[in-house]
């Protein structure tokens, strides 16, 4: 998705995510050109901290907003991108407690990244452009967002 076509109502927030996609999206590919195991370790450590992050901003504040005024027209989509965390929560949870020599840990980050690239795409190709399309003025939730992602971010770094 073009950030550029991206209409004023909803580019700032909208942007929010796609640059969180990015991120994560360049350390999935850095873990599978790494050779190292602790360098590569430390990429999972990074990505899952992202991952964590981007997970919780838009449970407690994009997706509720998507919901009230979005309608009923986003609730599938809502609802599926929920199931789709749980799921990307517990490998991040399992991969926390294990280190890079361990059995099924580049398995198990591999298959977070496939998830979460399949769930990306899915917001990417159909929640934002329906955001778009049905004109829902994301405007009023820049702001919070910008908000909670700095206290995400710092409680992440204490």
């Amino acid at each position: 998705m073009n950030k550029a076509e991206i209409p004023v109502a909803q580019r700032a927030v909208l942007s929010m995510l796609l640059d969180d996609h990015r991120e994560v999206k360049k350390l999935f590919k850095a873990f599978q050109q790494e050779k190292d195991k602790t360098a590569g370790e430390q990429i999972v450590r990074e990505a899952c901290e992202k991952l964590t992050v981007h997970t919780q901003l838009e449970e407690e504040v994009f997706y509720p907003f998507v919901r009230d005024n979005g309608g009923e027209a986003f609730k599938d989509l809502v609802d599926e991108a929920v199931v789709e965390h749980a799921t990307a929560k517990d490998l991040i949870k399992q991969l926390s407690g294990m280190q890079a020599g361990d059995d099924l840990f580049a398995a198990k980050f591999t298959v977070l990244a496939e998830y979460v690239s399949h769930h990306v795409e899915e917001e990417e190709t159909e929640l934002f452009p329906k955001l778009i399309r049905q004109h829902v003025d994301l405007a009023p939730l820049q702001e919070p967002m910008t908000a909670r992602k700095e206290a995400l971010l710092a409680e992440t770094a204490s």
